[in-house]
C-alpha cells in the first residue's frame, strides 16, 4: 500500500505560487491551495498557522522571485543599469499579479525607496554606476532613485492594465531619465565649482 506524499513548507509556497502568478491574491485562500495539491487544509495550518502567515512566507518568495528576474544576465546589454530597469518594468507588464502582490498590497510593510537605497545588496549596483558614469557615491545614489521612480511608475501602470507594453518606448524613457539625470547632475556640479572659485 502506497502512502501519500508529504506536503512540505515548500510545496505550499509553490503551489501558493502558482496561484498567485495565475489568479491573483484573492485566490489564495486554504481551499485553493489544499485543491492545487489534492489535499486537505489541514498541512497548511500545520505549517503555517494561518492563510496570513502563509502570506507572509508567500511574499518572500515572490520578493525573492523578483530580484532573480531582474538580476537575469543580459549578454546584449550595453548598459546594466538601463537593463536592469527594463526587466523591472517588463516584470510589471508580465506579471501583473505577482508585481500587485509586492508592491500594492499590505505585505509591503512600509518599505519606501530611501530603505531600498540602505539594503546591502544595491551597494554593487551603486558602485557600478558610481565607476562606469563618473560620479560620486551621493550622484549615483540620486541617478538610481530618479530611474527606480521613474521604473516603478511604469510598472505599476502596466501592472494594473492601464498602458500597453512597448519596450522600444521604455527603452528611451529610461535612456532620457539616466543620461538627463546624469548631465543635470554634473550640470549642478560644475556650478557649484564655478561659485566656490567666485
Amino acid at each position: 500500500m502506497s502512502t501519500k506524499p508529504k506536503i512540505t513548507k515548500d510545496l505550499l509556497l509553490e503551489a501558493g505560487m502558482r496561484i498567485l502568478r495565475k489568479d491573483g491574491e484573492n485566490a489564495l485562500n486554504a481551499r485553493n491551495i489544499a485543491a492545487a495539491l489534492s489535499c486537505s487544509t489541514q498541512p497548511l495550518l500545520y505549517h503555517f498557522g494561518s492563510v496570513e502567515a502563509f502570506k507572509d512566507a508567500l511574499y518572500q518568495r515572490a520578493d525573492a522571485f523578483h530580484t532573480a528576474y531582474l538580476m537575469e544576465p543580459d549578454a546584449a546589454a550595453t548598459n546594466p543599469m538601463l537593463s536592469i530597469g527594463l526587466r523591472y518594468i517588463r516584470f510589471g507588464a508580465e506579471e501583473g499579479h505577482l508585481f500587485r502582490f509586492l508592491f500594492q498590497s499590505d505585505h509591503l510593510h512600509g518599505a519606501d525607496l530611501r530603505d531600498l537605497m540602505q539594503s546591502p545588496q544595491l551597494a554593487p549596483i551603486l558602485q557600478i554606476l558610481q565607476r562606469e558614469a563618473n560620479l560620486t557615491s551621493k550622484q549615483a545614489a540620486e541617478v538610481f532613485a530618479a530611474l527606480e521612480l521613474a521604473v516603478h511608475g511604469y510598472a505599476s501602470f502596466l501592472a494594473n492594465n492601464a498602458m500597453p507594453y512597448d519596450p522600444a518606448y521604455a527603452a528611451g524613457m529610461l535612456s532620457l531619465i539616466f543620461y538627463g539625470t546624469i548631465g543635470a547632475l554634473k550640470q549642478q556640479e560644475g556650478t557649484h565649482h564655478e561659485e566656490t572659485l567666485g
